[in-house]
């Protein structure tokens, strides 16, 4: 969904309601504890050195207890900050009661995510979810606490007594399977299932699979604090698939699921009801790719509870969206089959045109962190899509909400910033095979926006509190100015602030910047500055050859036709009013605030002919997919895509001559 909204529609309209949507054993202590030529005491191996004292403390086996901080945490502490389900550390020991009641919510704007005007908009509400009865995934910080003896203090904000309660979680959940605290690796697969703390089979062995196949290959990193840790390969670790099936844990309902087999994943669905004088939610019965293609992807994050989550897209006065992906083992819920409608993104032309992706995250706390798991998950069940309906996996089809623009002049405020700045689309992008890299020479025209997502962190404000800065973080973000200078005023945004006011640094202002793996016509060089068209202007970025914030890059770029001094830019491809049949009313082709001036390029990421899906009542029979003559073609045209009508522009290549 979005950050930040609850919506219920009703008989005269939509009504708000509560909840939220916008979560060495037997081995000697240091053997192979530390990479070659690198000393456990040294201060960037003190983090190797607490995983070999855990494990010998707790007869974990080390490869173990490091496969399943990696599949977590990837070995990051994230300075003591808590992931998006209330995880901590290396071994992301969840306390979420705490990591909820030092959470600060955010008044992101109030938005419609089905975004279509021929029904009456949805509202928000910033109300809180409960903080009720959490489930035991939720709470293993406290238990490791009790076995340790450590407080829970130590446990959240010191990385070795976090190693410590990882240790001593997979010990006990060994021992109550009643296995060997042995020292080979498979006696221990149970046991990591048991950690992952998935309540039924498919997704606990598939998140123990994914440990083992990074005990199997090994693992090197840097972590964020600098640490280095290396995993050594141990082919021997083969899954134990007989021990998940002694465990007790219920059977998933696959219903027909239209996911991946290297995933977890079980159908929920969404209902398709009629309720009070012809109003129905939560979603739109439809015939894609039949009947219109499948375009998009869009990557939201929930701000609610797992359970909470599933609750609102069961929920017929709600909203829906396609599949809901749970943070601590990546295990997925498809709720809408991938041929209809969700509600979901705030601009009816990419709901129609889209699949949305929920990742569970309660916590509105923008710094915190998703789970190497959920990482992982994800992106096997986009990579999936994006070949079985022929999705260009870029960034101009793979879709942020925060990246969605707003269809209307009118709702450009009232879009969401979802998943925001601190997810990892590098990272992300890398584990779908398709890394953010150098594709052309200096001449190539375009740039390739690839942060080092550890190292490059942008200072922002309104984590906590509004105008308070955030503590630092890793980000995918890269911030603008006007000039080529960091005391330069930012880039403004005249859809979000028509009177002209300056941008800001708040963590949920979009203005002025772009974010990883978006690619932008360059505008000019100066120094280790880059410039390029954003919004109509010239935007500059720092971009040092030493530390790159991007990369060149080359492809196809639209600039109006020759002898038009502007041509208009639109938040929705829809056809020309003479492709409506009679009877139905025409959407109009509104044009956004912003203008392409003559002589900018943006980048395309291709071209569709106008649609739109009319679907305004319950009854299907008057549901049609209007196709019209119109070619567009989508650009980057700030933060945010946008689309050009083709008759108004030129496509060149990008590269300078």
């Amino acid at each position: 969904m979005s950050r930040y909204f609850t919506e219920r529609r009703s008989r005269a309209g939509v009504r708000v309601a509560g909840g939220t949507l916008g979560v060495a054993a037997l081995l000697l202590p240091l053997l192979g504890a530390a990479p070659p030529g690198t000393s456990a005491e040294a201060p960037s191996g003190r983090l190797q050195g607490a995983f070999a004292s855990a494990a010998a403390e707790y007869q974990v086996p080390q490869s173990v207890l490091l496969g399943v901080s990696y599949l977590q945490s990837r070995w990051d502490a994230h300075g003591g900050a808590p992931s998006v389900t209330g995880g901590y550390g290396p071994m992301h020991l969840t306390d979420a009661r705490t990591a909820l009641a030092n959470a600060t919510r955010h008044s992101e704007a109030a938005g419609d995510p089905r975004g279509d005007d021929s029904r009456a908009p949805l509202r928000a509400s910033k109300a809180v979810p409960k903080n009720t009865q959490l489930p035991s995934r939720l709470r293993t910080l406290p238990r490791a606490a009790e076995l340790t003896g450590l407080s829970a203090e130590e446990l959240r904000g010191d990385p070795a007594a976090n190693v410590r309660g990882g240790a001593a979680l997979l010990a006990a959940a060994q021992k109550k399977l009643g296995k060997p605290l042995s020292d080979r690796p498979a006696d221990w697969y149970a046991a990591v299932a048991k950690f992952s703390g998935a309540d039924d089979a498919a997704t606990a062995g598939t998140y123990a699979n994914d440990v083992f196949a990074v005990i199997r290959d090994g693992e090197r990193r840097t972590t964020d604090a600098g640490q280095q840790v290396t995993l050594r390969a141990r082919p021997d670790a083969r899954p134990q698939a007989a021990q998940i099936e002694k465990m007790g844990l219920r059977k998933a309902d696959a219903g027909g699921t239209e996911c991946p087999k290297t995933v977890s994943c079980e159908w929920i669905p969404a209902p398709y009801e009629e309720f009070g004088d012809g109003d129905y939610g939560n979603h739109d019965l439809a015939d894609r790719p039949k009947d219109q293609s499948i375009d998009y992807i869009v990557i939201h994050d929930t701000e609610a509870t797992w359970e909470q989550t599933l609750k609102l897209v069961q929920d017929k006065t709600y909203l829906a969206w396609h599949y809901s992906l749970r943070s601590t083992d990546g295990h997925i819920v498809q709720s809408i089959k991938n041929k209809d409608v969700g509600w979901h993104a705030g601009n009816w032309y990419v709901n129609a045109k889209s699949i949305g992706l929920e990742h569970e995250g309660f916590l509105a706390q923008p710094d915190s962190w998703y789970t190497e798991e959920m990482y992982r998950s994800s992106s096997r069940l986009v990579k999936y899509l994006s070949k079985k309906y022929g999705i260009p996996l870029d960034r101009q089809h793979i879709l942020g909400h925060d990246t969605v623009p707003g269809p209307t002049t009118s709702t450009i405020k009232s879009m969401h910033t979802d998943p925001g700045p601190y997810w990892d689309w590098s990272h992300y992008f890398a584990l779908m095979g398709k890394p953010f890299h150098q594709s052309a020479g200096p001449d190539g025209g375009l740039v390739t926006v690839a942060p080092e997502f550890d190292e490059n962190q942008p200072e922002f404000t309104g984590c906590e509190k509004a105008g308070v800065a955030c503590a630092p973080h890793g980000s995918s973000a890269v911030r603008l100015y006007t000039e080529p200078s960091e005391d330069a005023a930012l880039i403004k945004d005249i859809g979000l602030r028509p009177g002209g006011e300056p941008s800001t640094i708040d963590v949920n202002d979009m203005a002025s910047r772009v974010s990883a793996g978006q690619q932008y016509a360059i505008a000019g060089r100066e120094g280790d500055w880059t410039a390029i068209w954003y919004l109509g202007q010239k935007a500059w970025f720092k971009n040092p050859a030493t530390q790159p914030t991007a990369v060149p890059a080359k492809g196809l770029v639209v600039t109006p036709k020759p002898g038009a001094s502007e041509v208009p830019v639109y938040g929705r491809a829809y056809p020309e009013k003479e492709a409506y049949p009679s009877g139905m009313t025409p959407q109009a082709i509104s044009p956004l605030p912003y203008k392409l001036l003559s002589g900018q390029r943006y980048a395309t990421g291709g071209t569709t002919r106008g649609e739109y899906f009319y679907s305004p009542t319950f009854d299907t029979s008057s549901h049609k997919v209007v196709k019209g003559k119109d070619v567009y073609y989508e650009i980057q045209f700030g933060h945010r895509v946008a689309w050009v009508r083709a008759a108004d522009v030129q496509v060149l290549p990008s590269t300078v001559s």
